[in-house]
């Protein structure tokens, strides 16, 4: 067994989700270095079938649903028709690089939110993300 997959079943044991043969190998193309990974389910698929693996678009999509549901893995939505799936599960903000359509994290310590307007009456902040987008100078 490859240090990745080890890797990746140890993620996986850290929540309630069977290490199924497909979620194992989703799970080490996703930490099986020790990175933090930004992937869109269409690129984990790609990296996927390079790696032999047969697996689906439609699982790769529930997986990373299973992982976010979870709590291995959040979900950052760009816009309304793109998201991404952050391994790094702490709060901190991205960069979404628009010439390229990929996300980065960017510095928490630059960040400075000095205040959030209250929530509606019955309602409470759940999360605040913080999305900047970039494109390269001309």
């Amino acid at each position: 067994m490859t240090q990745a997959t080890e890797r990746g079943k140890a993620w996986l044991a850290h929540s309630d989700l069977r290490p199924t043969r497909q979620r194992v190998a989703l799970a080490a193309l996703l930490v099986g270095d020790g990175q933090n990974r930004h992937v869109t389910a269409e690129s984990l698929f790609v990296s996927a079938q390079d790696q032999g693996e047969q697996v689906s678009l439609a699982t790769v999509y529930n997986t990373l649903r299973a992982f976010c549901d979870a709590g291995l893995m959040q979900e950052v939505t760009v816009d309304g028709s793109r998201s991404y799936f952050d391994t790094n599960t702490h709060d901190h903000p991205h960069f979404y690089w628009e010439d390229d359509a990929h996300l980065t994290d960017a510095p928490s310590d630059e960040l400075v939110i000095s205040r959030l307007p209250k929530a509606p009456e019955g309602a409470e902040i759940a999360s605040v993300d913080v999305v900047i987008r970039l494109r390269r100078k001309s």
